[in-house]
C-alpha cells in the first residue's frame, strides 16, 4: 500500500477539485490518502507528496518533505510553473505512471540558511529557491555587508540582497536579471536588487562557499525564505547561506526539459 499526502492551494476550487480526483483514484486502488492541514503536529509518513497549485504552494510541500526525503509531484494550477511536472489535464496518466513505476525522481540542491539575531540563538532553515535580505520601509535602501567563505568581499547599497539556488534562479533572481542557471547543478547565485552601486554584477559561487550577509546600520529589513518565511532583521543581524545536505526530490516523467519549459513560459522562438 502507498500512501499519499495531498497539499492543495486553499483559495482556489480548481486545486480542491483536482485533490477529490486524486483521493478518489488511490483510494479506488487501495492506497491511503492524507490532505495536508497547517494543525497537523507533524508530516505523516507517507510514500510521495503531490502539490497541487502553483511555485508556491510546490514550495510549501517541498518544505514538508524536505527532512525525510519526500518525492513531490507538482500539478501545476499557477501561471509559470517552472517547479510542476504535469498540468491538469494530465493527472490521472501521471498517477498511473507513478503506480506503475514509469518515473524519476529529480535531486535539487536546497540552501541551509542560518539567521543570526544580536543575542539570540541562531534559526535554522531550508529554501529550495532562494534566502533574501531587504528593506521593510519604503522609498530607503539599506547597507549589507558580504562575506564569502569567511572573508569579507564587499557592503551592497541595494533593495535587497537574494542568495539563491539554480532552482530559484529562475524566481525572483531572474526578475533582479540574474542569470538562469540549469536547476541540476549545484551552486549559490548572489544578486543584488536595485543596487546603487557600480558593481551590480551577479555571482555564482560554489555551495560551500558561505555566503555571510550583515545588516549594517540604517533602515529596517527582514529575511525572507522562499517567500513565506519573513524574519524581522535588526542592525548586526547575520543571514548566511550554504548548501545543505539536505534535497528536494522532485518526481519527473522526462517527457520535458528545463529548456524548453523556459522557451515555453517566455514564448521565445527563433528569428
Amino acid at each position: 500500500m502507498t500512501a499519499v499526502l495531498l497539499v492543495l492551494h486553499p483559495k482556489r476550487p480548481e486545486a480542491a477539485a483536482l485533490a477529490a480526483i486524486a483521493r478518489a483514484w488511490w483510494e479506488e486502488r487501495g492506497h491511503e490518502v492524507v490532505t495536508w492541514d497547517d494543525g497537523l503536529a507533524a508530516v505523516p509518513n507517507v510514500d510521495f507528496a503531490i502539490s497541487l497549485g502553483g511555485d508556491g504552494t510546490m514550495l510549501r510541500t517541498v518544505q514538508l518533505g524536505l527532512p525525510t526525503g519526500i518525492p513531490v509531484l507538482g500539478v501545476n494550477l499557477g501561471r509559470m510553473g517552472y517547479l510542476a511536472e504535469v498540468e491538469p489535464a494530465n493527472l490521472v496518466p501521471a498517477l498511473a505512471r507513478i503506480v506503475s513505476g514509469d518515473y524519476l525522481v529529480e535531486e535539487r540542491m536546497v540552501l541551509e540558511v542560518d539567521v543570526r539575531a544580536v543575542g539570540q540563538p541562531a534559526l535554522r532553515l531550508l529554501a529550495l529557491n532562494e534566502a533574501i535580505v531587504e528593506k521593510t520601509a519604503p522609498g530607503h535602501t539599506i547597507r549589507v555587508a558580504v562575506a564569502i567563505g569567511g572573508r569579507p568581499f564587499l557592503t551592497y547599497v541595494a533593495d535587497g540582497l537574494l542568495a539563491c539556488t539554480p532552482t530559484g534562479s529562475t524566481a525572483y533572481n531572474l526578475s533582479a536579471r540574474g542569470p538562469v542557471v540549469s536547476p541540476l547543478l549545484r551552486a549559490i547565485i548572489l544578486t543584488p536588487v536595485a543596487p546603487h552601486l557600480v558593481f551590480d554584477r551577479s555571482l555564482v559561487l560554489e555551495p560551500d562557499e558561505e555566503v555571510e550577509m550583515t545588516l549594517l546600520n540604517g533602515h529596517p529589513a527582514a529575511a525572507v525564505i522562499d517567500g513565506s518565511r519573513v524574519v524581522p532583521l535588526n542592525t548586526g543581524d547575520t543571514v548566511s547561506c550554504r548548501g545543505a545536505a539536505e534535497r528536494a526530490r522532485l518526481v519527473t516523467f522526462g517527457d520535458v526539459d528545463f529548456h524548453s519549459v523556459l522557451r515555453s513560459r517566455f514564448g521565445l522562438t527563433d528569428r
